[in-house]
């Protein structure tokens, strides 16, 4: 598997005037997924943790819903159907985020809505944290808009999705100095990829810092209800500075349904600074993708009316993510590795500084992207490197996802949403062998 160098993000003293960068390849987490596809198809095994698909079946009162729709051809509304924003604005208001659905934006995925609210942002820099989701930097590239990376709070290992609030507040000034004006900040609430969910002071110091500096807060919420530790652990920025936040999510990661594209993006029509992001949205949305597929939107509308079918999978798929990914982080802990306690979504994001002298005397590791193809040449394990989400290369950071070790077959996947204990079962738990024994191995 190709390992590609990650995007340069640049300091605030470069580049007077940001430009497209039409070179940005494929995203390095599809660009994996298919790598390992293609290994499999040449008979190799392989056990995949990098690319974060929620690993679990379509819930069957949404593939009925799908079904049932796959009549209607027309285009539809630019920003949705009335009933699928009405559905949307239900679910927003459910959880706290009082929403009319006017307020409403939908696409075919909330990465093509990000990609849009990007293309609208006009002469501004954006704040991203360090690390990040890979499309964060790459779409900023594509748009023009530069990104400029602020580490997250308490260091590597604290909580992810959410740049450090003083380091923030620093970087607007210094970027103000340097004549230059950082406008927005993109945090993740549960983060991809460490696994991680930011307190609740620290989104509040996020916003006091975006009141002082006017800033927008583009708050991707897509694991909102795979936070392990259940609502009561959430705060989103919308809550807090409801006037300057942007809140976007969608149905690929709590419903597994990522090949069917369909996001919703929050944009209050009360707020005059929203009103005219969302009416720069919506064009963008007519100019690039028209309307979101119509029979999609029709299964969305009952996803996001969250009939006692879609609540109890959700549920469960939240206990499997949770059960699984505190294993993996266990037995990293045991090999001397360590992992940020997974708090939110399926991912783990773990440090294996500690073993940089003997992973550089025994293999010539240096760098996290070496990390990566150690394990992927050696044995069969595909994971990404720290790198791909703006971590410096040195730091031997990688991120697995655990939600592709649930089975192959759709009656395993089933099984485990349904076990007690999902780490128990045979193929899951062979599957977490065979990362410790790999881990064990190279750490030794």
């Amino acid at each position: 598997m190709a390992i590609t160098a990650p995007l340069p993000v640049l300091t605030i003293d470069q580049q007077e005037t940001p430009t497209v960068n039409l070179n940005v390849g494929v995203s390095a987490t599809l660009a994996a997924n298919e790598a390992l596809a293609e290994r499999r198809t040449r008979g190799e095994r392989v056990l995949p943790l990098a690319f974060g698909e929620a690993g679990v079946p379509v819930a069957p009162v949404l593939r009925d819903a799908l079904a049932t729709a796959s009549h209607c051809n027309g285009y539809g509304p630019v920003a949705g159907t009335a009933e699928l924003r009405a559905a949307a604005a239900g679910y927003w208001t459910r959880r706290g985020l009082p929403t009319e659905p006017g307020d409403v934006v939908c696409g075919p995925g909330s990465k093509a809505l990000l990609f849009g609210l990007l293309l609208g942002l006009r002469g501004v820099d954006i704040a991203i944290p360090r690390p990040s989701w890979v499309s964060y930097a790459a779409q900023a590239a594509l748009t023009g808009t530069r990104p400029v990376y602020v580490p997250i709070a308490d260091g590597p290992h604290g909580p992810g999705g959410v740049p450090d609030p003083d380091l923030l507040s620093a970087a607007v000034i210094a970027a103000r100095r340097a004549g230059r004006r950082i406008g927005a900040v993109i945090v993740t609430l549960p983060d991809n990829p460490t696994g991680t969910l930011a307190g609740q002071d620290v989104v509040r110091a996020l916003c006091d810092v975006a009141d002082r500096h006017d800033l927008l807060i583009i708050s991707d919420e897509i694991y909102r209800d795979l936070t392990h530790g259940g609502a009561a652990a959430f705060l989103s920025p919308a809550e807090v500075a409801p006037d300057r936040t942007v809140v976007t999510a969608g149905l690929s990661k709590n419903l597994a349904l990522g090949g069917w594209r369909l996001g919703v993006a929050r944009l209050p029509g009360g707020a005059r600074r929203l009103t005219s992001v969302r009416d720069r949205l919506v064009g963008t949305c007519s100019e690039i993708w028209s309307a979101p597929a119509t029979p999609v939107q029709a299964a969305a509308t009952v996803a996001f009316s969250e009939p006692p079918a879609v609540i109890e999978r959700v549920a469960r798929s939240r206990r499997l993510h949770g059960a699984v990914a505190r294993a993996g982080a266990s037995l990293l802990g045991s090999a001397g590795v360590a992992v940020p306690p997974p708090a939110g979504a399926f991912y783990l994001y773990p440090d294996f500084g500690a073993h940089r002298a003997t992973l550089r005397r025994r293999f010539g590791v240096s760098t996290s992207a070496d990390l990566a193809v150690l394990l992927l040449r050696d044995y069969g394990i595909g994971v990404l490197p720290g790198s791909e989400f703006g971590d410096p290369a040195e730091a031997l950071r990688l991120r697995i996802a655990t939600s592709r070790l649930y089975g192959e077959a759709p009656w395993q996947q089933e099984e485990a949403l349904a076990a007690g204990d999902p780490a128990a079962l045979p193929w899951i738990a062979a599957a977490l062998d065979w990362l410790r024994r790999a881990v064990t191995a190279i750490t030794e």
